[in-house]
């Protein structure tokens, strides 16, 4: 369903991951709170799109709830947040945003491929993390997630569809692909959701 052109090893869980699993949660963490944070930004940018302000709100707060439940599961093992961690994959893949020459309808679709994407590589991760990790707790943790994730790279994929022909999106979207195919090439050996 995803398609995306790598997909991680599953001993990034044993070798990198289960060692650090303050260090995973607190990046799950944030990623949830960049999530809503984003959604909100949509939202601010583009009020004029009814369906896209509906979706982005319910999103907003559902990606705050998954930051709580993350939160919790820090606090229930003796952690900590800490502080946030700079997401490279995901600066790596803004490069790849395309406004010039494009009307607005076009720049919008291509943030939407751009947040299914890092959606539908949470999703992949996830769906390692609950597979692969020792854990039970967290491993039916984040197989609860990865439905989330799924269900968010789905609504992203059909909202952009809603602002461009099918084939453009299909296109660009092919082109996301292999271009974070690229990217997740370089990462996978750290404790980060994307890293």
């Amino acid at each position: 369903m995803l398609r995306l052109k790598m997909k991680t090893d599953p001993t990034w869980v044993k070798h990198v991951v289960e060692g650090n699993i303050q260090e995973i949660l607190t990046d799950h963490a944030y990623c949830e709170q960049k999530a809503a944070s984003s959604a909100i930004s949509l939202i601010i940018q583009y009020p004029q799109y009814q369906e896209l302000v509906t979706e982005m709100a319910a999103l907003a707060q559902e990606e705050m709830g998954h930051f709580q439940m993350v939160h919790k599961e820090i606090v229930k093992r003796g952690f900590e947040l800490g502080r946030e961690r700079r997401d490279s994959y995901v600066n790596e893949l803004m490069k790849f945003l395309q406004t010039q020459g494009r009307n607005k309808e076009e720049i919008l679709a291509d943030k939407l491929l751009f947040a299914a994407m890092i959606e539908a590589r949470s999703c992949e991760r996830f769906k390692v993390l609950s597979e692969h990790i020792a854990d039970p707790e967290l491993s039916e943790f984040y197989h609860a997630l990865m439905v989330s994730e799924a269900r968010h790279y789905t609504m992203f994929i059909n909202l952009a569809r809603k602002l461009c022909p099918n084939t453009e999106v299909d296109a660009r979207w092919e082109e996301f692909l292999l271009f974070e195919g690229e990217v997740i090439s370089r990462y996978g050996k750290s404790e980060f959701i994307h890293g």
